[in-house]
């Protein structure tokens, strides 16, 4: 069999655990004579890496090949380092999708098996690894986490009706996705002006939950109410706010069992969301996915702090008058904010779209 089989079994290990943030999706596959002798996924902070699990499965590691998603470490964090371990092992090679971007590993895993005498390939089914891990690349070279704004939208680019009324845009299949990827995520973020209008959870449901993700309000000025739903549902909870939110308020959200984070305004009065995204960095957190409302997502989109767009659309027209994308300080198409398209895919009635943001 060839590398490529292999590695497209290390990939659908990694892609089996539910969430391993902030560590990255990493799966490994031992080989001898063209048989598999041990295979690993990684499942997350605490547990042994993929290729240490892999190893163990194997026994008797001598002469193999270990086909890998991403480069083994050679560093000692929480567990012992996979390179070294390798090496130990009697491993002849290394088939590497992709180099971490990890300062703390950035070549030196392949440097330190090399050295060793251990002959290293790496670009393997690279771009399969590199979009599986998508999040975790993206916080390891900019200190931010992926921002993902996902959108429910009818065809004629709505977000409600004339009414405000959104429940509900998209189907039930549409909406499973929506619940999956919440559990995919470090945290979900919505502005004040949904959790008035909806008083959405956020919490992951209609389907089995493992996790819970943080939820996330930004609340500038103190509208939303501590008896909100999304105080209510045993998760994580952070309000993120300005000095403009009375200190009454404040103090009810924390006896809600929130968190409240006080963040300089913006250029528009509202938080500064570069400080914002940069506290979230702080959090090592890998992925977050506003949900809205048009408020923040205009906000978010103006300031370019958009790096992928999950748009649902539905089979419904609303004509003029409900509520979209706001100015983002676009004029001429030249201006545009620019996204590649990821994916597609039908889900019953409705679509999912994917775009990933040029600068990437």
């Amino acid at each position: 069999m060839s590398d490529e089989t292999f590695m497209r079994r290390a990939i659908e290990l990694a892609l089996e655990p539910e969430f391993t943030s902030p560590n990255p999706r990493v799966g490994a596959v031992l080989v001898r004579d063209g048989k598999v002798i041990g295979a690993a996924a990684h499942e997350g902070p605490g547990h042994p890496h993929a290729e240490a699990v892999a190893l163990r499965a194997a026994g008797d590691a001598r002469g193999a090949t270990c086909y890998v998603t991403l480069e083994p470490c050679a560093h000692h964090g929480r567990t012992p380092p996979c390179a070294p371990a390798l090496v130990d092992a009697g491993v002849e090679k290394v088939v590497a999708a992709i180099e971490d971007p990890d300062d703390r590993v950035a070549g030196e895993g392949f440097a330190y098996l090399r050295s060793n005498g251990v002959a290293v390939t790496v670009g393997v089914l690279a771009q399969e690894a590199a979009d599986m891990n998508v999040a975790y690349l993206h916080q390891r070279r900019t200190g931010r986490p992926l921002v993902t704004l996902k959108l429910a939208l009818t065809l004629d680019g709505r977000l409600a009706a004339r009414d405000g009324s959104s429940t509900w845009i998209t189907q039930e299949e549409a909406r499973v996705v929506v619940h999956a990827r919440r559990q995919e995520v470090d945290a979900v973020m919505v502005g004040a002006g949904t959790v008035v209008a909806d008083d959405p959870a956020l919490t992951v449901r209609n389907i089995r939950a493992r996790r819970q993700p943080a939820r996330v309000v930004v609340d500038s000025s103190g509208r939303t109410a501590p008896t909100a739903a999304v105080f209510d549902a045993g998760a994580e909870v952070i309000v993120v706010t300005t000095d403009a939110a009375a200190h009454d308020r404040q103090t009810a959200w924390k006896e809600a069992g929130a968190e409240v984070v006080v963040l300089p305004r913006g250029d528009d009065s509202g938080i500064d969301l570069d400080a914002l995204v940069d506290e979230f960095g702080r959090r090592s957190w890998l992925e977050v996915m506003c949900e809205g409302g048009g408020e923040l997502a205009t906000t978010l989109l103006r300031r370019d702090l958009v790096d992928r767009l999950e748009l649902f659309y539905g089979g419904v027209v609303v004509g003029s008058g409900g509520p979209a994308i706001g100015d983002i300080g676009v004029s001429s198409i030249a201006d545009a904010r620019r996204f590649r398209l990821v994916t597609h895919e039908r889900l019953g009635n409705d679509v999912r779209v994917v775009y990933e943001n040029v600068r990437h």
